[in-house]
């Protein structure tokens, strides 16, 4: 009886033996056991019990809100004067057409504008000039640049990413090219007070884009010489790492309203002094609803006037106490009492036992 049982199952395996041997064994995608592979590394899992939660918060919130208060008294000590002339600065015959009078190369583009102090400004105070509505983040606008032909000579026929102001004539390189370079801002501001010049200082750019990003071999070549002149132009016999307004534009703001440095001026203003400026209003906002604003203003060690920093500290300290105070409330009010951790899975062994 067990040899014929044991015939009939050799016959069965030789049926189908051929057809199984021939046909490749599955490759199991388990990953090698390693206790990186299953996540059992030793790991800090702390037990979040409301003794922790609340002492968190109200440690955030103490460190957090005198933080944001100072943050708020630096940026009220800020003094600044805002000054909006894209408007003001144009001819009355022109206020209908903005364009015609911008365009033309031949109108006169000096204005003058009185700019009151309204309280004591200690030197350096910034200049700065302020754009809105222009989008210096476009995708295009970005990448029409050339970094190679900025930092050296040898580059100089780098200009395949600039289109469309690469080249000129029969395909002599613009340096710099790009629309970045071509649209160079080009007002100019003079300033004086009780008749007297005061010195704008030009040491705006940084250290680091004067010595690795801008070549002291390079040099201005065909720049704003096509039929469409797009903003200021260059001295061509300053290398690129002395062009310290071109260096300030080319680092491209990340928001359509921006604000670049222009100068410093080395001088102190007292309450109601009266600053006269003078402005040669070249740039071209008119086609695009943009607006131009003059801007002074010293500093602290925050740097500029800015009150989101402070009341950002203020709300997210102020938010943190308030939820420690309603935590304190409702563990006094309705207590939970809390498990046994020694059930945790971490805290048991491989045979479920507690450790």
């Amino acid at each position: 009886m067990n040899n014929t049982h044991a015939a009939t199952s050799s016959a069965s395996r030789m049926q189908h033996g051929d057809s199984d041997s021939s046909t490749p064994p599955k490759k199991s995608k388990i990953p090698k056991y390693s206790r990186f592979t299953q996540q059992e590394l030793p790991a800090c899992k702390p037990i979040l019990t409301p003794g922790w939660v609340i002492t968190s918060f109200v440690a955030v919130g103490i460190i957090f809100i005198p933080i944001g208060i100072a943050s708020l008294f630096a940026s009220e000590q800020v003094v600044e004067i805002v000054d909006q002339y894209d408007h003001d600065c144009l001819p009355s015959e022109y206020r209908g057409d903005p364009l015609t009078f911008i365009k033309d190369s031949t109108t006169n583009k000096t204005c003058s504008r009185r700019l009151i102090v309204p309280k004591p400004m200690k030197g350096p105070v910034y200049i700065y000039y302020q754009l809105d509505n222009f989008y210096q983040n476009h995708r295009r606008y970005v990448k029409s640049r050339s970094d190679k032909q900025l930092r050296s000579r040898a580059a100089e026929a780098d200009t395949k990413t600039c289109a469309p102001e690469a080249t000129i004539g029969k395909g002599a390189p613009i340096v710099p090219c790009g629309l970045i370079a071509w649209s160079l801002f080009n007002d100019t501001y003079g300033f004086s007070m009780k008749n007297k010049a005061l010195h704008i200082s030009k040491d705006i750019a940084w250290k680091s884009d004067r010595e690795k990003k801008f070549g002291s071999d390079v040099y201005p070549k065909n720049f704003q010489s096509g039929s469409l002149i797009g903003g200021a132009k260059l001295n061509e016999s300053i290398p690129l790492s002395q062009q310290e307004d071109l260096i300030v534009w080319m680092r491209t703001a990340a928001l359509p309203t921006f604000r670049k440095l222009y100068g410093k001026i080395e001088a102190d203003f007292e309450a109601n002094d009266i600053i006269t400026v003078v402005i040669e209003n070249n740039y071209n906002t008119y086609s695009f609803g943009g607006k131009k604003k003059l801007v002074l203003s010293t500093s602290s060690w925050i740097g500029g006037k800015n009150d989101f920093l402070g009341i950002a500290y203020l709300s997210v300290g102020g938010l943190c106490l308030f939820l420690a105070i309603s935590f304190i409330l409702l563990y006094v009010i309705k207590p939970r009492p809390l498990g046994d951790p020694s059930y945790l899975s971490w805290n048991r062994n491989a045979a479920g036992q507690v450790n």
